[in-house]
């Protein structure tokens, strides 16, 4: 009896289960996903490049939006010849990614930090979208998409290049400035304190003075 169970509940189990979907159904999941994480980044972009203060990160960020452009539209084709749409259901890995940027932007004044932290939300960022575009490189390959290969490889190579142009950024410029910001506020609590120390030293002998004159009136 409880062996007939058992089996019963396994074929439950397994009638309760999706198939398991084809290649092209999973590479068209992976550039709707694709499509999304681009999308959503795209819209995001406009203010973190008002939010930069360097004017070379503005203008990084402003050429991933162009190759993000690209990108969009070499997936849209790709969609069109497997018969499929982009549809409309939200990348949620993109998603928290790109909320994590929003948030920085919203808690954290413009400066060399703010600039430092949205490097590294666009690095994060970067780096999923290389691992997603690798991904479809080689299931394109498997199916015979050529175009969506080629439009991968350049995606991949772009990618790779804006990575290490960021990191150059950041070693050559951003760090060195928020280094020498938080030196300068150093040096400008240092000043302050000795400011304090002066006026409390000139304060003291005044003080001294009183209390004697004070005793020799008593006196006389």
């Amino acid at each position: 009896m409880a062996s007939n169970n058992s089996r019963k509940s396994s074929r439950s189990s397994r009638s309760s289960r999706k198939e398991s979907p084809g290649l092209q159904e999973l590479l068209v999941k992976e550039l709707q996903e694709i499509h999304s994480a681009e999308n959503q980044l795209a819209r995001l972009i406009p203010r973190l490049t008002k939010a930069a203060q360097s004017e070379t990160l503005q203008a990084a960020i402003q050429e991933r939006m162009e190759e993000g452009e690209q990108i969009i539209e070499d997936v849209t084709s790709a969609l069109e010849e497997l018969e499929a749409t982009p549809g409309r259901k939200k990348n949620v890995a993109a998603e928290g990614l790109v909320n994590d940027m929003r948030e920085h932007v919203q808690e954290l004044e413009e400066g060399p930090a703010l600039d430092t932290v949205m490097i590294a939300a666009l690095q994060k960022t970067e780096h999923y979208c290389i691992a997603a575009w690798g991904t479809v490189k080689a299931m394109g390959a498997a199916v015979g998409q050529d175009d969506l290969v080629s439009a991968m490889d350049r995606a991949l190579e772009e990618g790779r290049a804006y990575d290490e142009r960021l990191t150059q950024l950041a070693l050559e410029e951003i760090t060195p400035a928020l280094m020498a910001e938080a030196s300068g506020e150093e040096e400008e609590g240092e000043e302050e304190e000795s400011e304090d120390e002066e006026i409390e030293a000139q304060a003291q002998p005044r003080k001294s003075r009183g209390n004697r004159m004070g005793a020799g009136d008593r006196a006389r």
